[in-house]
């Protein structure tokens, strides 16, 4: 569960198929890219406010709750063959990190799982499954109560989706004006197909 969590691990992976999809991708790659970080740089601003506007504790700042920490190694990705470090939270714990509610974790991979599915479809809803177990994680970790990741599941997907129907009406709006010769190869900027 804390590998799932540890963005740090999956760096190197999430670089690769970045740039396979700028490469390789084609337009619809491209905006694909071009929608994820534009929507997580919004959630992301959404998150930091709400999390200084609720301000709510976290788990192992507010009870004794069991840790899971990952050994240190560089690169990340080899902590996976190092054994976790079990503590129960205590007093150190108390201010280690900021406030609950919502999870940022949730919120990246939901925003994403939604991004996948709208481009791909069945196959980039299967990223859903990888959203759940993120969820689940930040749960077993102590990191976020049951509520957080649920509430932010909803919070996350109500927001991506009007941050993506923003940027496809002002695609059509734009593109048709500045770039018509690529509006009308790709009148859409969300999952669709070349014309």
């Amino acid at each position: 569960m804390a590998a799932i969590s540890n963005v740090d691990i999956w760096k190197p992976l999430i670089v690769l198929l970045v740039l396979y999809a700028l490469i390789f991708g084609g337009f619809k790659g491209r905006a694909l890219v071009f929608c994820i970080g534009f929507a997580l740089l919004v959630d992301s601003s959404l998150i930091d406010t709400l999390k200084n506007f609720v301000d709510r504790r976290r788990p192992k700042q507010a009870e004794r709750v069991r840790l899971v920490e990952l050994a240190k190694a560089r690169p990340e990705f080899l902590t996976l063959f190092k054994k976790p470090a079990i503590r129960y939270s205590d007093e150190r714990d108390r201010y280690s990190s900021g406030p609950s509610f919502p999870s940022g974790h949730v919120t990246n991979n939901i925003t994403v799982a939604i991004v996948l599915a709208l481009f791909y479809g069945r196959w980039g809803s299967l990223y859903f499954l990888f959203a759940a177990a993120i969820g689940y994680s930040r749960i077993y970790l102590g990191a976020h109560w049951p509520s957080d990741v649920l509430a932010t599941a909803f919070l996350a997907a109500g927001a991506t989706f009007l941050v993506l129907a923003l940027l496809e009406a002002f695609w059509g709006w734009a593109a048709s004006r500045w770039a018509p010769n690529v509006y009308l190869r790709h009148p859409r900027l969300i999952g669709g197909e070349a014309a």
